[in-house]
């Protein structure tokens, strides 16, 4: 299994990767990654194992956690990036006045399935509320998509502060977890 693959924002991108994200801050682009990329996504990663998503060059990995009323799981496919063994996601809802659904999904459960093809597993769920390390992070998330600084804007026009979560693994490799936590059942 191991871990997501490891995405710095600050390497270098490809042309198509480039090209990808000034389509994606256009109208019909911003449109596109609403309605379109994540089902597209969704669907292309689950096929191919993780290795096509709708933004290439992107490093877009799927999250699933329990709805928070529901109960029944929901994947989302999300762009992120790895800090040594943690993910830090960006629940930016493009920039809209309201989080996304992930989001609170993600924070109720405490602990979500994150993963790229095989790679991956549970991961601890955690908001970064440090306002100094909420802005390093999220700094370092505009390199990996140059569009979240309009979407900071976008939504600070409305009020709303885009979230920063941090991901850690939920167990980490050696004699047992670690302390305080509580192995989750399998869903097999």
């Amino acid at each position: 299994m191991g871990r997501v693959p490891p995405f710095d924002p600050d390497q270098p991108r490809s042309r198509a990767y480039r090209a990808s994200e000034a389509f994606a801050q256009t109208r019909p682009g911003r449109w596109v990654a609403i309605h379109v990329a994540p089902r597209l996504d969704l669907m292309a990663m689950k096929a191919t194992g993780g290795r096509f998503a709708s933004f290439p060059g992107a490093r877009v990995a799927l999250l699933t956690a329990p709805g928070r009323r529901s109960g029944v799981p929901r994947t989302t496919p999300l762009l992120y990036f790895t800090e040594g063994e943690d993910v830090v996601l960006i629940a930016s809802s493009y920039g809209r006045e309201r989080h996304p659904a992930w989001y609170l999904n993600a924070l109720a459960a405490e602990v979500v399935d994150f993963r790229v093809g095989a790679r991956g597993g549970d991961y601890r769920v955690v908001e970064v509320v440090d306002p100094d390390e909420r802005r390093r992070l999220y700094d370092r998330a505009c390199g990996v998509f140059a569009g979240y600084a309009g979407y900071e804007d976008r939504a600070g026009a409305t009020g709303r502060t885009i979230p920063v979560l941090r991901l850690t693994p939920a167990s980490r490799p050696g004699p047992g977890p670690e302390p305080g936590s509580s192995p989750r059942p399998s869903a097999s």
